[in-house]
């Protein structure tokens, strides 16, 4: 009699497909803290802080997301489910995620980075005054961002509890 895998491979991918999203969305529900702390205690930090959230982006969030959607074409492949709810709305989701990610979390971290540099430097060696442009490329990112973890939440919801299944 063959010898059974201790761990098959479908398991494998579903914890890869898991630990995916939380290495790539994890960090993304501590940039409101990030992001206040610094602007409260020194404003002078957000152009690096903007800095490292668009980087975060591109080189975690976006590599992380391919990995979740690779990943989840297997499982959906494996278990013949491409036409479930919970498939659609991830495979879905993961579109919306990447397009908002691209098209406006990145552009708009480098435009708050440098139109923070702009406002410092405006204000010499004197208390920051951040300018109206500023606060809109915020008000845009805290929205999107705001918008993109409630999908990521949603899903992770929808996944476990696969309803129409």
């Amino acid at each position: 009699m063959p010898a059974t895998p201790a761990v098959e491979l479908f398991e494998v991918i579903l914890a890869v497909h898991i630990m995916a999203v939380v290495v790539a969305f994890g960090v993304t529900f501590a940039f409101p803290i990030i992001f206040g702390v610094g602007a409260k205690i020194e404003p002078r930090s957000l152009p690096l802080l903007h800095r490292i959230e668009y980087s975060i982006e591109q080189r975690l969030i976006n590599p992380g997301l391919a990995v979740v959607v690779l990943a989840g074409i297997y499982l959906a492949s494996k278990l013949h489910v491409w036409s479930d709810f919970f498939v659609q709305w991830g495979l879905g989701v993961s579109i919306v995620i990447g397009a908002l990610v691209g098209s406006v979390m990145i552009p708009t971290a480098k435009r708050a980075a440098t139109t923070a540099e702009r406002d410092i430097a405006a204000s010499g060696e004197g208390e920051v005054k951040l300018s109206d442009e500023y606060r809109a490329l915020t008000r845009r990112l805290n929205i999107v961002g705001s918008l993109l973890s409630l999908l990521v939440l949603a899903t992770v919801y929808i996944m476990v509890t696969r309803p129409g299944s």
